[in-house]
């Protein structure tokens, strides 16, 4: 599990002051000479030798007329012994730092090919911090702590009190920030959402393979940003809503719970946070729809996407779907999935939690086939 970037700078480089030693065996001179010639004092010129001191831009130009080659060459030579010994410095720092790699959910990071899929040895452990870090774009596990234990944990507002692991969390959140990366967007648009939204209901009827990428499209067009990235278990996140900056809110699933009632209604639910709630831009739903959570704002979204799916004047209706014939016949009255009906009815206690399970479809994420649970 060796980082590739470390093996980019092995042990041998060397400081500039051997390259030195070596032309001063050719000319024949002795450091007090070649001193002389430089201006300075016998002492600079072995601390220069020795790399205890740098070797600075007028040092270089001295040695280019003293000693030849170039003041780049100097200058190069001299940047590369200084990484080098940075690097040095990071790998021991790396070493004191492997007890980081505990708080994170290696195992899952692995899944998501963020880490080599191979036994973590103990040798191994340096390297895997140095790729973590690179993975969270933090310096050290230090800023990793200031930025997701101390900082963005005080954003987050959470549906579920055993939302605890904050390596879990963060790791699915990067994951999702990763993705963000490699898009461009509009700037936000309400009125373009609400648009949108309509339309992407009209797609719960649809297969993945169809809505999903009609989903992103509506969404981005509407300066939206929705990702979907697989669910890190201790994480207990069915789906994320948050402003990754004034004009880019993001809605993040995970299809933690898999049926499409979850999946819809979860998507919805987000949805309405940047709808409702977007004068907390600075906030971070972690939604989890297995939780029972009082939460105001929480119990707005959960309204809103209830009515959005299954509006108002429908709501009397409900009590009356005692079979998968009239759920069906229902379905395509008011064109969503029956699934989704089902999901509704169970909720509201309206038939039990074990009925009609046959009218939903499970997703699995990155695989547009469906199955029936």
């Amino acid at each position: 599990m060796t980082n590739p970037q470390t093996a980019l700078y092995p042990d041998w480089v060397s400081p500039p002051g051997e390259t030195i030693t070596d032309l001063l065996e050719e000319k024949d001179w002795t450091q007090l000479e070649l001193a002389g010639r430089l201006g300075y004092n016998k002492k600079h010129l072995n601390q220069l030798i020795k790399g205890k001191a740098a070797l600075t831009e007028d040092a270089a130009l001295r040695l280019e007329r003293v000693l030849g080659s170039t003041a780049s060459f100097w200058l190069n030579r001299e940047a590369k012994y200084r990484e080098h010994l940075a690097r040095i410095e990071v790998q021991e720092l790396n070493q004191r730092s492997i007890t980081w790699l505990d708080k994170l959910p290696l195992n899952e990071l692995k899944k998501a090919g963020v880490i080599p899929n191979e036994r973590i040895t103990a040798k191994a452990k340096p390297d895997l911090v140095e790729q973590l870090l690179r993975f969270f774009g933090v310096a050290s596990p230090e800023q990793w702590q200031e930025h997701y234990e101390t900082g963005m944990q005080l954003a987050f507002r959470r549906t579920r009190a055993t939302q605890s692991d904050i390596g879990a969390i963060s790791a699915w959140l990067r994951l999702g920030e990763i993705e963000v990366e490699k898009l461009d967007s509009p700037h936000y648009s309400q009125s373009e959402f609400k648009r949108a939204l309509q339309r992407i209901r009209e797609y719960t009827m649809q297969s993945p393979e169809v809505f999903e990428p009609e989903m992103r499209r509506l969404c981005h067009e509407a300066g939206v940003v929705f990702v979907m990235v697989p669910a890190i278990p201790k994480a207990h996140v069915s789906g994320v809503a948050r402003w990754l900056n004034p004009h880019k809110p993001l809605i993040q699933l995970s299809l933690y719970g898999k049926t499409n009632d979850k999946f819809w209604f979860t998507f919805f639910h987000e949805a309405a946070h940047i709808l409702l709630h977007a004068d907390g831009k600075k906030t971070i739903y972690l939604d989890d729809l297995n939780s029972d959570c009082q939460d105001p704002q929480e119990e707005q979204a959960n309204q809103w996407a209830r009515d959005f799916l299954i509006p108002v004047q429908y709501h009397d209706r409900l009590s009356t779907l005692r079979n998968k014939e009239a759920v069906k016949n229902f379905s395509e009255e008011i064109g969503i999935h029956a699934g989704i009906i089902v999901g509704r009815l169970q909720h509201d206690k309206v038939i039990e939690p074990s009925w009609m399970n046959d009218l939903k479809v499970s997703f699995q994420l990155g695989n547009s086939n469906t199955s029936t649970s």
